[in-house]
């Protein structure tokens, strides 16, 4: 099992940055942009890969109370993940992505993951930003 974690802070309160990762039609704006997740009855949900052209029956799940959300694979088992966000005061958040790949062949990599990883943190705050200040103006 490889695993791997990345974390951002970012200027909003936890429930704007929860609200907007929350929603599985707003998660192509933040997600990797070869992912694209078509929401089934929830938590069965679609992937698709771009690289790969195939689709993935998922499990997706949003936990509000916990600030959390997690997701999986079903059939395979080959990967699962979290995001956490948690406040960190004066109306900040830190929001942290977490990978676990349990099949090897799954696993890009860790710069491939990485940089995924920080290109969708960096995506999530622009929507965040976006959001806040739509809401503000």
């Amino acid at each position: 099992m490889t695993e791997y974690e990345r974390s951002r802070t970012m200027p909003a309160q936890p429930e704007h940055v929860f609200d907007q990762a929350s929603h599985v039609d707003r998660m192509e704006t933040w997600l990797p942009e070869d992912l694209h997740v078509d929401a089934g009855e929830l938590p069965a949900v679609t992937v698709h890969e771009d690289r790969t052209d195939e689709d993935t029956s998922a499990l997706f799940r949003a936990r509000p109370d916990q600030m959390r959300l997690e997701w999986g694979t079903r059939e395979q088992g080959s990967y699962a993940g979290w995001l956490q966000v948690a406040g960190i005061g004066s109306g900040a958040s830190e929001v942290t992505v977490h990978l676990s790949f349990f099949d090897g062949s799954h696993d890009p990599g860790e710069k491939a993951v990485g940089d995924a990883l920080d290109t969708s943190l960096r995506r999530l705050e622009e929507q965040v930003r976006l959001r806040v200040d739509d809401a503000a103006g």
